[in-house]
């Protein structure tokens, strides 16, 4: 995968290009500031980049506005916020769009190299890759949706679990069902949402935008 890189601490950007560039991938490009990081994912436009939201100069929300600049030119350009803050409105905005290729992952959460690599995987293939603090932020602040409203208690562990970007069989061996126990729930929470498979859309990833996306 071509990546950019977009963090402000020294150690922390060489930190990451090291551990990326030894698991075979290229990081063609680092940033520092917001406009250096909007100048690289126009420059680049990379398989997917990790961005911080708090970035000179002001350090407020640099980063991330970088990065809606950059999918607002470039719809569907993957996205992994890897932050210390949760920063609600522009979370929102990121997934507004529909799209997928979004992730959100909190610094103190990602413990070893094997989560961030395969975070920085689903969101490369147009997935989701969401941190469960940050999904109880974004959905603190939600209101009704009468689609959601039609799931299940266990429906909307699965589909909650969904968002953190968990396969079928991760997800039963976090809630300690079987594979194809969730994928019943799975085929049940689509038809409750109204997600027809076709060839053109990822349902899991609507899913995921229909959960954390709303209104």
């Amino acid at each position: 995968m071509r990546i950019v890189v977009a963090e402000d601490l020294y150690l922390l950007r060489d930190g990451m290009v090291r551990l990326i560039e030894a698991c075979g991938h290229q990081v063609v490009a680092t940033a520092a500031t917001g406009p250096e990081t909007l100048e690289a994912l126009r420059t680049w436009r990379p398989d997917v980049s990790v961005i911080d939201v708090r970035m000179p100069p002001n350090q407020s929300d640099e980063g991330l506005r970088a990065a809606l600049a950059a999918r607002s030119e470039m719809p569907g350009l993957p996205v992994l916020v890897l932050s210390q803050h949760v920063e609600q409105l522009y979370a929102r905005e990121l997934l507004a769009d529909g799209s997928g290729g979004v992730g959100y992952l909190l610094k103190e959460s990602v413990f070893d190299a094997d989560q961030f690599l395969a975070a920085l995987e689903r969101v490369a293939a147009g997935g989701t890759a969401m941190d469960p603090a940050v999904i109880a932020k974004l959905l603190s602040t939600g209101s009704p949706n009468q689609s959601l409203d039609r799931l299940t208690a266990r429906e909307h562990s699965v589909l909650a679990l969904m968002a953190e970007g968990l396969s079928n069989q991760a997800i039963g061996h976090r809630l300690f069902l079987s594979e194809g126990t969730i994928s019943k729930y799975t085929t049940s929470l689509f038809a409750k949402l109204g997600l027809t498979e076709d060839d053109n859309s990822n349902r899991r990833v609507r899913a995921v935008l229909a959960y954390l996306n709303k209104p």
